[in-house]
């Protein structure tokens, strides 16, 4: 007696074809139905939610670059200045536990003659620390002023904004990503003349990167105070993506 096979609905997958469907949603989506015996039915989509919030937390690099004759005068001279900005930022009310060294290098460095000599000019000592600022309305006030205490030896790397706990804003994105999700399977199984079931396999993945900004501190303009340097925080977006595959009646 012939066997009764049984249907299924997989999306993205690989087999002996017999009909293919695309759905145009952010992208194309493909749907093989396939005459199988060992898998399972089911309808694999991939859905995407993202919410925006302020940051409330600005990350800054910044340190001192000191160029001298000898590596004690150029160490001394990148403490001295680096002392005075870590002393500025804690002044302004960065915690100490938020400022961190992240570098510090000393080398030579030379000149190159045009008759392929070279020459030493001195010893460089570079010295980076990254300062979190809780405080966001004041990250330029703080930045400007650390600037003006490490004088012309400091260098600014750059700065991040970031949200310290993300948490609500993901719990937001996740429910979105699962609505996407299920829309997309709900269009495909109508599609295919199938109804769709209880989601059987749920996968996630979620992201908030940081933005960056690149500035440094303005410098005076004939002796008159320079204007506090403008940095703005902006917003971030949340991202979470799942992977959800449906079951199918």
């Amino acid at each position: 007696m012939m066997s009764t096979k049984r249907w299924m609905v997989l999306v993205g997958l690989s087999g002996a074809v017999f009909l293919s469907l695309v759905a145009a949603t952010c992208g194309s989506t493909k749907t093989t139905i396939q005459n199988t015996e060992s898998q399972t039915h089911g309808i694999s989509v991939s859905g995407q939610g993202k919410i925006a919030g302020k940051p409330d937390l600005a990350n800054i690099s910044l340190g001192v670059s000191a160029l001298a004759p000898t590596v004690a005068e150029a160490r001394t001279q990148a403490a001295t200045s680096l002392g005075a900005m870590i002393d500025s930022m804690k002044a302004n009310g960065v915690d100490e536990k938020d400022i961190q060294t992240s570098s510090l290098s000393i080398y030579p460095e030379y000149n190159y003659m045009n008759d392929g000599r070279q020459e030493l000019r001195g010893f460089r000592v570079q010295n980076t620390v990254n300062a979190k600022i809780r405080d966001i309305d004041k990250t330029g006030e703080i930045v400007d002023e650390a600037v003006d205490a490490g004088g012309n030896d400091t260098t600014i790397n750059g700065i991040s904004f970031s949200i310290e706990n993300p948490d609500e804003l993901k719990k937001q994105a996740r429910e979105e990503a699962v609505a996407d999700a299920r829309a997309r399977a709900e269009t495909l199984a109508s599609a295919a003349g199938v109804s769709l079931g209880d989601a059987i396999n749920i996968s996630e993945s979620s992201y908030a990167p940081p933005v960056f900004y690149e500035g440094r501190a303005a410098a005076d303009a004939a002796g008159a105070p320079a204007p506090e340097t403008p940095i703005e925080a902006g917003e971030l977006d949340v991202t979470v993506d799942v992977s959800i595959t449906f079951a199918i009646n």
